[in-house]
């Protein structure tokens, strides 16, 4: 579970951003006090920071500066500024995205998604390959290869398999499926992602692996 860092001093926003995450498993942290963030973030070791640039204190500028002399966590600023500058300073100071005030919690899930994806899904070893049962997913090209016989995946076929892969054994939610699907640009339903299992599952097929992938009903799927 991906833990995110909740810096908002508006108590409302920080109650409605955190209970939404958590709706989608996410483990947030939220800051209450705003003297020290570096020291909190330090003991909390976040997988991704939403820090509001108007905070008591010293503001997000500031405390962006003083987490990037430490880490490479990603940032996403929340703000009620809509200048131009604001989200150029946001990015100068080293934040990797920008939402302003009001937003649609949809978006914001979708690029917390995109930005955990980036950081922590796609940072493989070049010849990184993985293996089950013959079948061998490759990370540099998206292609699946068994007995000598290669078949390319689409983009999302290639997040759901690695997805599976990553959990042998271990069953995946839709829900977590859907979230690895989702992006800034496209909204991904239940209808979506039974298309692209579906898909999936019909290339592999094409290799003699009828059950490589079992459905749980009401739970998710899994590669045995």
């Amino acid at each position: 579970m991906y833990k995110i860092m909740l810096i908002e001093d508006d108590e409302k926003i920080r109650s409605i951003v955190a209970d939404t995450l958590k709706k989608w498993q996410y483990d947030v942290v939220e800051v209450t006090q705003f003297d020290n963030i570096l020291s909190e973030f330090e003991k909390t070791a976040p997988h991704l920071v939403l820090l509001d640039i108007n905070l008591p204190v010293f503001d997000g500028f500031y405390w962006c500066q003083q987490i990037r002399n430490v880490s490479k966590v990603p940032i996403l600023f929340l703000s009620s500024r809509n200048q131009n500058m604001d989200v150029i300073m946001a990015i100068n100071m080293g934040g990797d995205d920008f939402i302003q005030k009001p937003f649609d919690l949809g978006i914001l899930v979708a690029k917390i998604s995109a930005l955990l994806r980036r950081k922590y899904t796609y940072q493989e070893d070049a010849n990184v390959r993985f293996i089950h049962r013959g079948l061998k997913l490759n990370v540099t090209n998206s292609t699946i290869e068994y007995e000598g016989q290669m078949t390319e995946l689409s983009r999302n076929e290639f997040i759901l398999l690695q997805l599976m892969m990553r959990n042998i054994g271990k069953i995946v939610s839709r829900e977590d499926m859907m979230q690895a699907l989702w992006n800034e640009d496209q909204f991904v339903d239940d209808n979506t992602l039974t298309v692209n299992v579906n898909r999936l599952r019909r290339k592999i097929a094409t290799f003699g692996l009828e059950d490589f992938i079992v459905t749980r009903k009401g739970m998710g799927y899994l590669i045995e």
